[in-house]
């Protein structure tokens, strides 16, 4: 009888027991989630408001104001020549870059009472081109140019607008913390009989 082997005979390893793989860290939340997303450039535009360009000028002791693209350009009042048989407004007609167009002074078509002057002071013009017509508004100040929202300009009561003129030349009154401006429409400024009996139309 074969004895046995007085090696003990090795019993075969156990396996190992099997462990749940380790799960994958969830990535961390990238931060730039968590912040809003730009606005873009569509919406910007709807946020942003529209803004206007202004020309101010002083009439008696009150601004008003004009629209940049109403105005060709503002200039150094150059040497007037009167001229018979024109409205009392119309100042007379000076040669601007060659051009010969009428100068007119607002106060007197508005009947404001000016400013009393004080020693010899430069005016200046600013030269408005509609279709029919140019024309230069003497002031006597230096116009400031001023930008803001279209929403700081309120509508001109009606009340306030001359019967004479068939359309509305006043069109708003912008308020910029305790100034009250009047921003005139220059293209309805002067009716067509008055376009007609500028020297230069």
């Amino acid at each position: 009888m074969a004895k046995e082997s007085k090696e003990t005979k090795k019993s075969a390893p156990e396996p190992a027991a099997t462990q749940p793989a380790a799960s994958k860290p969830e990535p961390a939340p990238d931060k730039q989630d968590k912040q809003e997303k730009p606005v873009s450039e569509a919406a910007r535009e709807q946020v942003a408001p529209e803004m206007v360009h202004l020309i101010v000028f002083k009439l008696g002791g009150e601004e008003y104001a004009i629209r940049i693209d109403q105005v060709k350009e503002v200039t150094l009042t150059p040497t007037i020549t009167r001229m018979p048989r024109t409205p009392e407004y119309v100042k007379g007609v000076a040669n601007v870059r060659g051009d010969i167009i009428a100068i007119i002074d607002l106060e007197k078509r508005f009947q404001i009472k000016p400013e009393p002057a004080e020693g010899v002071q430069n005016s200046f013009t600013l030269v408005v081109e509609a279709d029919e017509y140019s024309i230069g508004v003497d002031v006597k100040e230096v116009p400031q140019s001023l930008n803001l929202p279209l929403t700081k300009i309120d509508k001109a009561p009606s009340f306030l607008q001359d019967v004479s003129v068939s359309e509305n030349f006043i069109e708003g009154i912008a308020k910029i913390e305790n100034r009250l401006i009047i921003v005139l429409d220059m293209h309805k400024i002067l009716t067509q009989e008055e376009i007609n009996q500028l020297p230069n139309a």
